[in-house]
């Protein structure tokens, strides 16, 4: 039966207990880890989120009914106990932070019992993620998540203090907004007083933010809800959190530089790493050429290296067919792996075409200087060797070349070389390394529409020099936007915004929107544009996936609470449910199912 905490008062969490505590007497509070019973010798290791601390009820200093209740404890009680701190009379366990003490007790309550849970609670839980999501509340009992949560914590709160400190507001966006369809697709909420009309929730408060520099509020921050229903991958959500900020009166520099500071101070405190800056800068070409990706992974070599023109002559079909379309042959060498078995490297080629390659040709260079090729009966020996040596390559490497259009090049080599550094575990989570990729197209083609959209969003302003191009060549214009970039993750983006009123009905303009459009989607934007608005910039980082970076976890669900699974549905609640035909009515809606 449960028992009350009448008259007792917690005095220590578990792990804050230490030998200096050694003579006093404590009190604390928490759920049974494990119980084991020695026959007259009882050990109940008691946990919080703290810690855990050993209490010993043992015949001769120990009360013979605490000795009884305490063998009564199983896995998940919650107990409040009372006793004098000693230090260990047995060994001492090094693996446990309180692993020199123990508490001797004089008084145990069982606070509340507990049903065998479906799963130990225990670190590193191999229990399938679907069982531990359904029962999540017990999942976060578990050490190393409520570590993830801490730290989460931790980094808002630094986060809030650093940025007051450097004269931004904390101010609060609505929730429930006008859907603006250029981005993500929407979540709706239907109105009950203006049926037939909804609510949008916000993707970002990026709209708003803007209106705030309008309204003189110089430097605004928010730690943000985001919502977007699109598809999940292992790195998204349908709702997220960001850390949001927008500034006045600045350029590119300014805003990257009080971000680094930002993370400087994040790593510091947080992981007691530091963080060399300033953080190396790269434009977003040379990130492409260099790396075939606009989030490079620095932390390894593998550069793309461009032998267009060193194939342009030759027979291979392949190679040939793409320069001819106005595409590039590009490379990478992987070091060592030569020898790499036939079977290996027909996977990387079936991984190429998942990435839109139609093949991959590779030179496998073996330890006496043989080369194994895909093509070599299609080209000259003196251009096969020009190959190899415009590779940079060895005996023993291994080279892999991809032929088409740039951007799959890019995407194909991009991905291969981060798949071969998993292979060849070159990736060290303890490692971080800082990149900033800037200048990006400010739009890009999107074939199914035929038309040019906006890399980032219609707001974003090109670059002074490149303004020239935008009814010439819209692709050459580069925009004042910046990503920081984390061992090969964007942890957060942002850019420069338009102020200027021509520049921006130029934006609409390119980007197909009629004036009438604009001004339906975004007028009161537009309105408070003339009214004196600041030049202002901004950025927001996912806090989700920083955190999971810091907390080296592969899934930012290791770092929510109450994440939602692939098809974005959440295993404890059961949302989405369907709700009753009454409420429906009152918002003037009907369902009809598809057969």
């Amino acid at each position: 039966m449960a028992e009350s905490m009448q008259g007792i008062k917690r005095t220590h969490r578990c792990g804050e207990l230490s030998g200096t505590n050694a003579g006093q007497v404590v009190t604390v509070m928490g759920w049974v880890q494990k119980n084991r019973n020695k026959g007259g010798l009882v050990f109940v290791d008691v946990r919080d989120r703290s810690g855990i601390i050993q209490i010993v009820f043992e015949e001769g200093s120990t009360d013979a009914g605490l000795i009884e209740k305490a063998a009564k404890l199983r896995a998940e009680y919650v107990v409040a106990v009372t006793g004098k701190v000693e230090r260990r009379s047995g060994a001492v366990n090094e693996n446990l932070a309180t692993g020199d003490i123990e508490i001797i007790p004089s008084e145990l309550r069982i606070l509340s019992e507990s049903e065998t849970p479906p799963f130990p609670i225990e670190e590193n839980s191999r229990t399938k993620e679907e069982m531990r999501l359904k029962y999540r509340y017990l999942d976060l009992r578990r050490p190393d998540l409520q570590r993830n949560m801490m730290m989460r914590s931790q980094v808002a709160t630094l986060t809030r203090q650093f940025l007051a400190e450097e004269g931004f507001l904390e101010i609060e966006t609505p929730i429930l907004i006008g859907s603006t369809p250029e981005g993500a697709r929407d979540y709706l909420v239907p109105s009950r007083i203006h049926q037939g009309h909804f609510y949008a929730l916000p993707q970002s408060p990026q709209l708003f933010k803007q209106l705030l520099m309008c309204s003189g509020y110089d430097r605004y921050f928010q730690i943000a809800r985001c919502f977007r229903d699109e598809d999940l991958r292992a790195d998204r959500q349908p709702e997220f959190t960001q850390i949001d900020m927008e500034l006045s009166f600045v350029d590119v520099d300014d805003v990257i530089d009080v971000n680094e500071r930002l993370l400087a101070k994040l790593f510091h405190e947080v992981l007691g790493v530091e963080v060399q800056l300033p953080i190396p800068r790269m434009t977003w070409q040379e990130a492409m050429d260099r790396f075939g990706s606009d989030k490079p992974d620095t932390r390894f070599g593998m550069e793309l290296t461009d032998v267009t023109d060193v194939v342009k002559g030759c027979e291979f079909a392949v190679f040939k067919g793409a320069i001819e379309n106005g595409g590039s042959v590009r490379g990478i060498n992987a070091k060592g792996q030569g020898g790499m078995p036939r079977k290996k490297i027909d996977k990387l080629v079936s991984f190429a075409k998942d990435y839109g390659a139609k093949g991959l040709a590779y030179i496998a260079i073996q330890e006496d200087g043989t080369l194994k090729s895909s093509f070599a009966k299609f080209m000259k020996e003196e251009e096969m060797a020009s190959l190899v040596e415009a590779m940079g390559a060895e005996n023993g490497d291994l080279l892999l070349f991809a032929a088409d259009k740039n951007k799959v090049v890019w995407d194909v080599l991009g991905s291969l070389r981060l798949e071969l550094a998993r292979q060849m575990e070159l990736l060290d989570k303890s490692e971080y390394k800082f990149l900033w990729v800037t200048e990006f197209p400010l739009l890009e083609w999107n074939d199914e529409q035929e038309r040019y959209t906006a890399m980032h969003h219609p707001f974003t302003m090109p670059m002074e020099e490149d303004l020239e191009y935008i009814d010439t060549d819209p692709g050459r214009v580069r925009a004042k936007a910046y990503d920081i970039v984390l061992n090969g993750n964007e942890i957060g983006g942002g850019s420069v915004r338009i102020f200027n009123q021509e520049v921006q009905n130029k934006m609409f303009e390119v980007l197909g929107f009629t004036p009438e459009k604009a001004q339906e989607q975004f007028g009161f934007l537009l309105d408070a544009f003339k009214y004196g608005v600041p030049p202002h910039a901004g950025l927001a980082y996912g806090l989700d996936r920083l955190v999971m970076l810091m907390a080296k976890e592969d899934s930012i669900r290791d770092v929510i609470a109450f994440p939602k699974v692939k098809d974005a549905s959440d295993l404890m609640t059961d949302a989405p449910t369907a709700v009753e035909q009454k409420q429906l009515e009152e918002l003037g809606l009907a369902i009809t199912v598809e057969e």
